[in-house]
């Protein structure tokens, strides 16, 4: 999904000590052995995140850079900047990141220094969900490449397979797609990263992973996460809260369980108090609908974004030069309901 601009106040995060012991070398291959798997995987209401994103959108056909990060950086500075943004993160109190993937990004020279916002957010105990995003100059949802997306995913899953933290969605928003192609496409990718346990996978729903019903009823993908993603700008005139709900709902089914919202969001740099009474106001009614419906389905959540400089959607704006790197808050309202949705308060 894309927004645009503006920025916002009160502080969050604070410099965190620059670390520079490299690790970018690949592990060996993960498919000879089966991954560690702990011994009783968290329920989806365990994801508390936020998206971090690249400023131009994560619809890219050279290499995805979330804000703040640069592809001409080492491992080892990436590493430091991202563990600041992470902890900036952290005390928002998230526990969760979702980062974007292309294949550019992965076969290219940029991984060996992206994988340092990866391992920075494990190391903080963060679960990472790698997903795929597609170039700007296709943007038809279906896969790009199939040999680079094959490549791409051969190389994430041999990195990460053995590290529980980390969570493959094969592809955001696969809207190209009925819901049988999809489906299929979804099931072929679990089948050959077989060695990946099904509860680290997150399978888009159909379309703009607007409906996760068909991908949970798929025999072939039992013991998925399902991604679920519903925008407050796909009906701008609902201003009743119930109306978003029931929306809500009826895009979920009975698969709550496995269900994790991982892009919702809303303006938080234009002074809208979501803590206030809706009144006429569209995105009010549904972010208190969105956090409402998270904690009484007891749904995972990652919030769209977290950070994304230029976004008037992002809960956080970046201060800082360097690895002197912090987060302010755009709106504390906001925040707060994601404690609500989090059941942080």
């Amino acid at each position: 999904m894309s927004h645009k601009t503006h920025r916002g106040t009160a502080c969050v995060g604070a410099l965190l000590a620059c670390v520079t012991a490299f690790g970018g070398a690949l592990a060996s291959p993960a498919a000879a052995s089966p991954a560690h798997r702990p011994a009783t995987p968290p329920p989806v209401s365990d994801f508390k995140g936020v998206n971090w994103a690249d400023p131009r959108d994560n619809y890219a056909d050279d290499a995805v850079v979330p804000s703040g990060l640069s592809t001409s950086d080492s491992y080892a500075t990436t590493y430091a900047k991202s563990k600041a943004i992470i902890g900036g993160f952290s005390e928002l109190g998230a526990n969760t990141v979702r980062l974007p993937v292309n294949p550019t990004s992965v076969n290219g020279p940029f991984w060996k220094s992206y994988r340092g916002a990866i391992d920075a957010a494990t190391a903080k105990g963060f679960k990472v969900i790698l997903g795929y995003w597609e170039a700007d100059n296709a943007k038809d949802g279906k896969i790009d490449d199939q040999a680079s997306w094959d490549r791409m995913w051969a190389r994430i899953t041999s990195a990460y397979a053995g590290n529980s933290k980390v969570y493959f969605e094969p592809m955001n928003e696969p809207f190209g797609y009925t819901a049988q192609e999809w489906t299929d496409i979804a099931a072929k990718w679990v089948s050959t990263h077989r060695f990946i346990p099904r509860d680290r996978i997150l399978i888009g729903g159909y379309k703009y992973s607007e409906d996760v019903k068909p991908v949970c009823a798929d025999p072939r993908l039992k013991g998925t996460r399902l991604a679920l993603h519903n925008y407050g700008f796909w009906h701008t005139d609902w201003t009743s809260v119930d109306q978003w709900k029931a929306d809500f709902k009826s895009r979920i089914g009975d698969c709550a369980s496995r269900t994790i919202l991982d892009e919702f969001g809303a303006s938080m740099t234009t002074g809208l108090d979501y803590n206030g009474p809706v009144g006429s106001s569209n995105e009010i009614a549904y972010i208190q609908a969105a956090t409402d419906t998270i904690r009484e389905l007891g749904l995972g959540s990652v919030y769209w974004p977290g950070l994304r400089n230029g976004d008037t959607y992002s809960l956080t704006t970046l201060q800082g030069t360097g690895t002197n790197l912090s987060l302010t808050v755009n709106n504390q309202s906001g925040l707060d309901r994601l404690h609500y949705a989090w059941k942080q308060q």
